[in-house]
């Protein structure tokens, strides 16, 4: 009977023995899963920190005072005088460098250093485009003159120096909208290995006064410093119109704009290896300031493509399409009177919509007289003597039809 007892008491001492540790591993694992509780606890502690903070202000240093104080120009518009945390070092405060204010806007709390602005970064091209000189058609003249003035500087700057005169710093197309300025502006940069820098003239016309100016020196500054660049500005009659003495706000700022820019173009930094194209259809109204030599130096007319033009542009844009049959390209020429280089081009598409609703996986030379038939009666202008023309119901033959219901 006591050995009985004795082995229960011994099976209870090792049943409480697995229990205990069994108690123990779970006290460490619940300790475990504590610090990591914890840690959680803490990022989400630092992070709600980080949320109840007010946003900070971005500003750039202009000057700084005897004093120690900090003239900024803040991004919401006016400049500011602040004063400057004891946790910034103050040597790092120069003009130009951004900086961040505490919400008041009232003292400097970070260095953010000198950095480019996105905008500008972005008009920057990565990927050169594809298209090429042998991609346009009837401006072999204007291939010629633009290749002198862009070009031959780049690739040989000492046959310029041997004649002892300063290569040309800039060239204007200009012409009738849908002839190609902006297209041969993109052949320019696929034929050469510059860095091309590409933006619309309206994207300098800023809200802030001063913003708009500050984005042509960027532009500039970023050109010189990856040059050989060239900088395309497109639709350059944004910004560059004639100035006026009397004018709103929104007009003193885009002439503040200009001002820069014809700092720019010929001002006190020279612009070596950087060359500018601008294109625009309204040169009637650029100031006069802009179109001096010194600036642009090439003043280069794109016109409506004449007969033998309409055909070199047709055999460009043909020899992309699948066609069966031969293709008059002297006829296409001829019907399509009037017609710009993008007017052949629409052409061309709406040839391939009506072999896509024919069920057909080819083009005809029917097609192409069709399709120059739908466009060129959009546009305005008859062709005569080879298809007829639908013309669109005047008032007065609705009036007509009204008058016979």
């Amino acid at each position: 009977m006591e050995d009985r007892d004795d082995y229960d008491d011994v099976s209870m001492d090792r049943d409480l023995e697995r229990y205990l540790r069994y108690l123990e591993k779970s006290v460490r694992e619940l300790q475990v899963e504590k610090k990591s509780l914890m840690d959680e606890l803490g990022q989400c502690r630092i992070e709600l920190e980080k949320m109840l903070q007010p946003p900070l202000i971005e500003a750039v240093v202009i000057d700084v005072l005897p004093d120690g104080r900090v003239i900024v120009k803040s991004s919401t518009g006016p400049n500011l005088i602040v004063g400057v945390s004891s946790r910034v070092d103050p040597s790092g405060l120069r003009p130009g460098v951004s900086v961040a204010l505490n919400n008041r806007g009232s003292e400097i709390v970070e260095i953010l250093g000198t950095r480019e602005d996105p905008l500008v970064t972005a008009m920057k091209l990565v990927e050169k485009p594809k298209t090429k000189y042998s991609d346009i058609g009837g401006l072999e003249e204007q291939i010629r003159e633009i290749r002198e003035v862009v070009e031959l500087p780049l690739k040989n700057p000492e046959l310029f120096r041997k004649l002892g005169i300063e290569p040309p710093k800039g060239v204007l197309l200009y012409g009738p909208p849908g002839v190609g300025k902006t297209l041969l502006a993109r052949a320019v940069a696929g034929e050469t290995n510059a860095t091309f820098i590409r933006l619309v003239a309206s994207e300098l016309a800023q809200k802030f006064i001063g913003e708009g100016a500050r984005i042509v020196r960027e532009v500039f500054a970023l050109a010189r410093k990856n040059a050989p660049s060239i900088v395309l500005i497109d639709e350059i009659d944004a910004i560059a119109a004639k100035r006026i003495d009397i004018g709103t706000s929104g007009e003193r700022e885009i002439h503040r704009t200009l001002t820069q820019l014809l700092a720019e173009l010929d001002g006190f930094d020279p612009l070596d290896n950087v060359k500018i194209i601008a294109t625009t259809n309204r040169i009637d109204i650029l100031d006069p300031a802009i179109l001096r030599p010194g600036r642009f130096d090439r003043i280069i007319y794109i016109p409506l493509p004449d007969k033998r033009a309409r055909k070199e542009i047709f055999r460009v844009h043909t020899r992309r399409l699948n066609i069966k049959g031969e293709i008059d390209l002297d006829m296409l020429a001829s019907i399509t009177e009037g017609a710009s280089g993008a007017d052949i081009k629409a052409i061309c598409t709406e040839a391939g919509y009506i072999a896509i609703r024919a069920g057909r996986d080819y083009i005809t030379l029917e097609d192409l007289v069709e399709a120059a038939k739908k466009i060129m009666s959009k546009k305005g202008s008859g062709i005569s003597g080879v298809v007829d023309v639908e013309t669109p119901p005047t008032a007065q033959n609705k009036q007509a039809a009204y008058q016979h219901i």
